[in-house]
């Protein structure tokens, strides 16, 4: 299933999106798309039989506005260097364990929303990645078999990033990842049912119409179940967690000098075979 939240900012109303395209409205059988509804078995159960018989009302999507297709969400866990291609352009050496870092939920943004230039700024940098959503709770899985059925589903995710900030600024790299907007998500959540192998999945980013990152979620340093298995040794996920798992290779950071990054009037898309399509302007904060 292809579940979305749809409407202003803070008024969203849970909706899906069917196998002809048509929009769906879920809200008279759940409340919203959460961490409860990924957890309940019987309530997704109910959404897939009503969608089935053409039970659900349709929705005008007509200048609806999309959110992030997931309220409520406790953490947003980030993998850091996860691609080969991406450690190789910026002369980093692999990681040998899952490089762990945060962003705040409030980063979280819808798919179409306007993404700020934090003020100062001057390396704002782009990063399309895989979005991996929690539907049960996880504490230290055994394998990597036992982490993927506890994934919910999947998502597009732009995990905007300042990169003075991030790096040149002292400390951790949360300064840089947690600006307002930085994590545009969605336009849906897919459930995994949906995605038959997630080391299969092509990603692409462009900007101002420009091709710059085409990769692909087989160039993984640490594939999703891995990924998942190792972040439960560490940390208790709860259904409607959210795990980023790293960018390909051809973000600003990695190209020669001058490096492109961001600036207000900027346009950003990107897409994951699949999962859907964002589009962001940026202007400054």
């Amino acid at each position: 299933m292809k579940l979305l939240r749809v409407g202003t900012a803070g008024s969203e109303r849970p909706a899906l999106l069917d196998a002809e395209g048509t929009l769906r409205d879920l809200s008279g059988i759940v409340p919203d798309i959460d961490g409860a509804l990924l957890a309940d078995d019987a309530a997704l159960g109910r959404i897939r039989s009503a969608a089935e018989a053409g039970e659900l009302p349709t929705l005008d999507a007509t200048g609806l506005r999309v959110g992030p297709p997931l309220a409520r969400i406790g953490k947003v866990v980030c993998i850091g260097l996860n691609y080969h291609d991406h450690a190789r352009e910026t002369g980093a050496e692999p990681p040998t364990e899952p490089v762990i870092f945060f962003k705040a939920a409030d980063t979280v943004v819808g798919p179409n929303d306007t993404v700020l230039v934090p003020r100062s700024s001057v390396k704002t940098d782009w990063e399309v990645e895989l979005a991996v959503v929690i539907g049960r709770t996880a504490r230290y899985l055994e394998s990597g078999e036992e982490a993927l059925a506890h994934v919910a589903g999947y998502a597009v995710a732009h995990d905007v990033s300042e990169r003075e900030f991030q790096i040149e600024r002292g400390g951790t790299w949360d300064k840089g990842k947690n600006c307002e907007t930085f994590n545009p998500l969605g336009p849906w959540l897919v459930t995994a049912d949906e995605v038959a192998d997630p080391q299969n999945l092509s990603l692409k980013l462009w900007v101002n119409g420009e091709l710059k990152q085409d990769g692909t979620t087989a160039e993984q340093i640490f594939p999703v179940a891995e990924v998942v298995r190792y972040v439960s040794q560490f940390m208790t996920l709860y259904p409607g967690d959210v795990i980023n798992t790293g960018t390909p290779a051809g973000v600003a950071l990695g190209q020669p000098e001058p490096k492109p990054f961001l600036r207000a009037g900027d346009v950003v898309e990107l897409e994951i075979e699949g999962l859907g399509r964002q589009r962001q302007e940026l202007k400054d904060a």
